[in-house]
């Protein structure tokens, strides 16, 4: 193995799991070329996994060989990395809030960077570049809420603020935008 692979191997092995390792942070030993190189030999031989366009990471080891991290981690290190907000899109909201059983078939989240697809083994994850308002509250429970809102769209929209009414501790209540509180107070009134 070369030094610079070995360079490579060593700085990736200290980072949590999902850790990203990216070409730049080698230009100082060599190349663009070459570390592009030296990266994609070790994608190749399955030392690295490439999880989108020039970020790799490694891959973790197991007593029944090796997998992927999960797609936690790798989401935590680009927001960490890349300084993104990242936060799972609405369909996702919906389930971790009890808006709706059904599980989302695809793991979406909205970032506050570019959209990008990630490629952790054979699970595709999409990262969407999300509105500001979507973004705004982050993880908190009200953002989360905004989101599922959003995706619910204005048919399904009264009874789940309504749900989410009873369910919100004050705080997380009080960080809605105020025309979601306004909608809340009409349908009480009227119902």
């Amino acid at each position: 193995m070369s030094p610079l692979s070995a360079a490579i191997l060593s700085a990736a092995q200290v980072l949590p799991e999902g850790g990203l390792v990216a070409p730049k942070e080698f230009l100082h030993r060599a190349s663009r070329a070459a570390v592009d190189q030296a990266l994609s030999r070790l994608a190749r031989e399955g030392e690295l996994l490439r999880v989108g366009r020039g970020a790799y990471c490694l891959p973790v080891a197991s007593r029944y060989g090796s997998r992927p991290p999960s797609t936690e981690a790798v989401v935590e290190a680009i927001a960490s990395t890349h300084g993104e907000v990242v936060v799972p899109n609405g369909a996702a909201e919906t389930k971790v809030l009890g808006l709706t059983t059904p599980v989302p078939t695809r793991e979406i989240f909205l970032t506050s960077g570019p959209t990008r697809t990630l490629h952790l083994g054979n699970r595709t994850v999409d990262l969407k570049h999300g509105s500001h308002w979507q973004l705004a509250l982050g993880k908190r429970t009200a953002g989360k809420a905004i989101r599922a809102l959003s995706w619910l769209g204005p048919e399904q929209a009264s009874s789940a603020l309504n749900i989410l009414h009873a369910q919100l501790p004050a705080e997380e209540w009080a960080a809605l935008p105020g025309w979601m509180a306004r909608a809340v107070s009409a349908i009480n009134a009227h119902g």
